[in-house]
């Protein structure tokens, strides 16, 4: 489980292009990435695009 989450993490930031991990969007996009890959998504690339368009509805 805890390699499906960092690379669905490492996923979505990169397609958000955050690169500094002091960002405070690194905190939200874990967060969303941890409640999603708690459901019964496995795939860290879905993971990854559920948690960014759950940012984007922000």
């Amino acid at each position: 489980m805890v390699s499906r989450i960092t690379a669905a993490y490492e996923q979505a930031l990169h397609t958000l292009c955050v690169q500094d991990r002091d960002d405070p969007l690194t905190e939200m996009v874990a967060s969303k990435i941890i409640k999603i890959a708690q459901t019964e998504v496995f795939a860290p690339a879905e993971i990854a695009a559920l948690a960014i368009k759950e940012l984007e509805m922000r």
